[in-house]
């Protein structure tokens, strides 16, 4: 099966987020005061061959653990579905 994988990665509570703060700062600036708690991450999708959702999960995760995220700084939320076919 192929499944549509996505993997949204942020900053662990607690780290500093410069980016996040920069674009808090700019928008109260450019008269958008409610703007608050800005935090930036990433959104990495793709496509991954596993034999079910179960064997699909545990290969993200394990690329996750090993390859897109920094463990120390950073979680990752992972969304799967069966791809259209």
């Amino acid at each position: 099966m192929i499944f549509a994988c996505l993997v949204d990665v942020q900053l662990r509570p607690g780290i500093a987020d410069p980016q996040g703060s920069t674009i808090e700062r700019s928008a109260g600036a450019l008269g958008f005061p409610g703007v608050s708690g800005v935090r930036v991450g990433k959104s990495i999708r793709f496509d991954l061959e596993a034999v079910d959702e179960h064997a699909a999960r545990a290969e993200v995760e394990d690329l996750c653990a090993k390859f897109l995220t920094n463990p120390v700084i950073e979680t990752a939320a992972i969304s799967l579905h069966a791809a259209a076919e």
